[in-house]
C-alpha cells in the first residue's frame, strides 16, 4: 500500500536522493543548512521503501516545486495526494507528463523545456578558464544586480549566494562584461549548481561566457565532487559551451509557474 509523507530526516532524503545524483543536484544541495529552513519534503512510501521525493522551496519571493523522478506515475500520485498543501501561486520543475495532475486545479504557464547538465570530464574546465576573471563578492553586489538588469532581466539572482565566494566575472574598461556564479552550493553534500551565467549584449561570441563559466567550476571542484546546471532546451550557443567544458545533458524537464484557477 501506497501512503504520503512528509520527510524531516536529511540522511533518509539525501539516500533516495543520490540514487541519480544529476538529476536532484538542486535539491542534494538544499539539504544544506543554508537553504534547509526554507524547505519541505513530501514523499510516498510503500513496502519496498520511498519511491519518489517532491521539494517545495520558499527562500524566494515565489515558491519552488521540484518533482523530478524516473517514475513519472509514482510523481503523479505523490502529487495527488499532496495538492492540497501547494501553494496558491508557485513555479514548478516537472519531468515530463507530471503537469497533467495539476491542470485540473491550476492554470499553467509554460516557460519551456529545459535541460539538467552536468560536469563528467572534469578535464576539460583546466584549460577553459581566464586569468582575467575576478572573483565577485557582497561589495560588488549593486554591479551585479545593474548588470543583470541590462543583460538578464528574467534571471533570479539571490545575493546571499555571493557569501559563497564563488561568482567571478570578468571587466573590460572597468565594467562586468560576463557574470557565472551558482544557484546552489553545499561543501557539506559536494554539489553546486551554476547560474546567472550571462554576458553582456555587445560582448558576446567572445568565449567570454566559456571563460568565467570554466573558471567558477574549478573554483568548485575544490569543496564539491558533482557540478550540473539547467538550460532551456532551445538554448543551442548555451548548450555548446557547456558541452565544450565537459558537461553533457543527464534529463529534461518542463518549467510552468502554476496559479490556482
Amino acid at each position: 500500500m501506497m501512503t504520503s509523507v512528509c520527510l524531516h530526516d536529511k540522511a533518509t532524503i539525501e539516500r533516495v536522493l543520490r540514487k541519480n545524483v544529476h538529476l536532484h543536484i538542486y535539491s542534494i544541495g538544499d539539504l544544506d543548512d543554508f537553504f534547509w529552513p526554507y524547505t519541505t519534503w513530501y514523499a510516498t512510501r510503500d513496502n519496498a521503501g520511498i519511491s519518489a521525493i517532491a521539494l517545495l522551496y520558499t527562500g524566494q519571493s515565489v515558491p519552488a516545486l521540484l518533482a523530478l523522478s524516473e517514475k513519472p506515475d509514482r510523481m503523479r500520485s505523490l502529487l495527488r495526494s499532496i495538492l492540497h498543501l501547494l501553494p496558491h501561486r508557485f513555479y514548478a520543475h516537472l519531468s515530463p507528463g507530471v503537469e497533467s495532475v495539476l491542470r485540473n486545479f491550476y492554470h499553467l504557464d509554460h516557460y519551456g523545456e529545459h535541460l539538467k547538465m552536468a560536469l563528467f570530464d572534469q578535464s576539460q574546465v583546466a584549460v577553459g578558464g581566464c586569468a582575467n576573471a575576478c572573483p565577485l563578492g557582497r561589495d560588488d553586489v549593486n554591479e551585479i544586480v545593474e548588470f543583470y538588469k541590462q543583460c538578464y532581466p528574467e534571471n533570479w539572482f539571490d545575493p546571499r549566494m555571493l557569501e559563497t565566494n564563488q561568482y567571478f566575472g570578468i571587466r573590460i574598461d572597468d565594467r562586468l562584461v560576463s557574470v557565472a556564479g551558482i544557484h546552489v552550493y553545499s561543501t557539506e553534500y559536494k554539489v553546486a549548481a551554476l547560474g546567472n551565467i550571462a554576458t553582456s549584449s555587445a560582448r558576446r561570441n567572445a568565449g567570454y561566457a566559456r571563460q568565467v563559466t570554466a573558471e567558477t567550476c574549478r573554483s568548485l571542484l575544490e569543496g564539491v565532487h558533482h557540478i550540473g546546471l539547467n538550460v532551456k532546451a532551445d538554448n543551442d550557443p548555451a548548450i555548446s559551451c557547456y558541452r565544450k567544458l565537459g558537461f553533457d545533458i543527464v534529463a529534461s524537464y518542463d518549467e510552468y509557474l502554476v496559479q490556482r484557477k
